[in-house]
């Protein structure tokens, strides 16, 4: 056989391995793509997608159970070989991956969290410790303005079904215990939207007159508690705190309009949740569980991370 048809041989092979690759097909399915940290993870999984030649589909469940099973019907139906999820809570997952692993189809778990371990990879945050160096930067900010004596915390969270709402929490509460700093009250979000942050946020002043802070467990809506605070003529005492974060948080916290968040990688999330469907395609070891750092972030340290957080956080390329 000559050195021309050899190669003409190579050729036809190296193309017929791109082709199968580019023919296999990724579905997304998120809880709701108007949150802007679902949109960022998006924007990861599309672009490390389309960097390794496979199809993608977005498919936005807008926070309902009956379009998150509509949605991985449509999935299905489109014959994909491999599905990711952010599911709406971690019970919602069950019956998806349940589903998905009938139809034998490699699912990766990213972010929230399931109540099932019938995933190949649940990829998640450090949300315990990144709750945590949160709440270390509130306490240590009330101890310096003598705050902590009887100032109290309030809390507007995500729903606590989540796994990761529950570890947010914990890991917030114990950085509070440690300094005997209590928490005034709890309310958790359902819709997530403006009014109902600025309902939770002005409550949780009104019935707190020792109120220090408020920790918004989410980051879209911190408009509104900060609304809620400007209205109740309380900037000056009362701090707020959130997790993850909006664009113009670089500016908020530098000029100490937001003392900190807890910033979670979603960009990353989503480029690790298609690298992880990439190997197991590639038949290579997938682990079962990745848990990435969640960056705790103040007026301090905001300028030395400022390249990571545009592009892991916020998903902004320079």
């Amino acid at each position: 056989m000559g050195i021309r048809k050899l190669i003409i041989i190579f050729i036809i092979f190296v193309c017929s391995l791109s082709a199968n690759q580019q023919a296999k097909k990724i579905a997304y399915i998120v809880s709701d793509l108007e949150i802007p940290f679902w949109q960022i993870m998006s924007k990861g999984i599309k672009e490390k997608a389309k960097e390794l030649g496979y199809e993608i589909e977005v498919y936005s469940s807008n926070n309902s159970n009956k379009n998150e099973l509509k949605n991985l019907a449509l999935a299905l139906s489109s014959k994909i070989d491999g599905l990711i999820i952010s599911p709406i809570n971690s019970s919602s997952a069950v019956t998806i991956l349940e589903i998905s692993k009938t139809n034998n189809i490699p699912t990766i778990v990213a972010d929230i969290g399931s109540d099932s371990e019938d995933y190949l990879s649940f990829i998640s945050s450090d949300n315990k410790d990144g709750a945590y160096k949160l709440g270390k930067i509130l306490t240590n900010y009330m101890i310096n303005l003598s705050w902590n004596k009887e100032g109290t915390v309030g809390i507007v969270s995500i729903p606590q079904k989540r796994a990761n709402g529950k570890e947010r929490t914990f890991g917030f509460i114990k950085a509070l215990e440690e300094d005997n700093i209590k928490v005034a009250g709890l309310y958790q979000q359902i819709d997530f939207s403006y009014e109902e942050t600025y309902k939770y946020s002005k409550k949780l002043i009104d019935e707190n007159k020792n109120l220090r802070a408020i920790w918004l467990q989410g980051s879209d809506k911190y408009r509104a508690a900060l609304e809620a605070i400007k209205d109740s003529n309380k900037q000056n005492e009362i701090v707020l705190v959130c997790f993850d974060a909006e664009p113009e948080f670089l500016d908020l916290i530098s000029k100490n309009i937001l003392l900190g968040s807890a910033m979670q990688q979603p960009y990353l999330m989503g480029e690790e949740a298609v690298k992880s469907l990439n190997d197991y395609f590639n038949n290579k070891t997938v682990k079962k569980e990745q848990k990435l750092p969640i960056l705790a972030v103040s007026k301090d340290n905001i300028e030395e991370k400022s390249k990571i957080i545009k592009l892991n956080v916020l998903g902004i390329k320079e």
